[in-house]
């Protein structure tokens, strides 16, 4: 007798399989069947934040620019370089108020810049007049483009590295 119920209730479990089974092809053969068309298209430009320095040198000051040259706004910071005997000789002044000292050596710029736009003036004097007649002064600008958080506010991550992997060329 529990031969004949083992029997019955395999019997019963595959009907019922087979029965569910087949109430799922039809939709599934519609899923299958279904197609769409589409034509057009849509130009995908994906930009890049660039900035050049501006810089001026006169009465032992240089006058420093940065402009965004960039398809994107963008945030701003500059850092001086002189020979190591005259990098403490280094004054920095602004008359706009936008530029300010960071940690790190560099000084930021408060405002975002527009493309195309540049930066208010950023003067370096060198201090020490008992100075050869040739030497270099050399700027180093970077940028960040603007993040807008949640409300809309803009902001800058200077934490951001490029990654070698995305900067490698296709086909490389």
């Amino acid at each position: 007798m529990k031969k004949k119920l083992n029997k019955k209730t395999l019997c019963l479990t595959a009907a019922a399989l087979t029965l569910t089974a087949g109430l799922s092809v039809g939709s599934a053969m519609a899923y299958f069947t279904t197609y769409v068309t589409a034509q057009g298209g849509q130009e995908l430009s994906l930009g890049f934040t660039e900035v050049i320095p501006d810089e001026e040198v006169s009465d032992w000051t240089k006058h420093i620019k940065i402009e965004n040259t960039g398809d994107y706004e963008c945030y701003v910071r500059v850092k001086v370089f002189a020979g190591s005997q005259y990098q403490e000789g280094l004054v920095y002044s602004d008359e706009s108020g936008k530029w300010t000292p960071g940690d790190d050596g560099y000084y930021y710029y408060s405002d975002v810049i527009a493309p195309g736009a540049k930066s208010e003036e950023l003067l370096v004097k060198i201090s020490n007049m008992n100075l050869p007649k040739d030497f270099n002064v050399i700027v180093v600008s970077e940028c960040t483009p603007v993040i807008l958080d949640a409300e809309g506010n803009p902001s800058a991550d200077w934490t951001k590295k490029a990654d070698v992997a995305q900067t490698e060329e296709v086909g490389e």
